[in-house]
């Protein structure tokens, strides 16, 4: 899994590696039988890629993607 998250708003120090600690957790926890590998990194453009994974696969992900987004606030620390 391959999230990019637009550079032109950057995200507050540690939100990165959190959003792919946080995103890992989520979807081990969907997918226990699987190796899951979460990449996120800044691009021109938000986008996420599933490989190896069909259109359901993908549509699994990005529900959890937007449910740890909007729960931000729960599992972010900015102190």
């Amino acid at each position: 899994v391959e999230i990019t998250v637009s550079n032109t708003r950057p995200l507050p120090a540690g939100a990165i590696e959190a959003l792919s600690d946080e995103l890992s957790r989520r979807i081990d926890e969907q997918f226990p039988d699987s190796t899951n590998h979460v990449k996120v990194r800044y691009a021109s453009a938000n986008n996420l890629s599933v490989l190896g994974g069909g259109k359901e696969t993908r549509d699994q992900i990005s529900e959890i993607l937007q449910q740890t987004w909007e729960s931000a606030d729960d599992w972010f620390n900015t102190d």
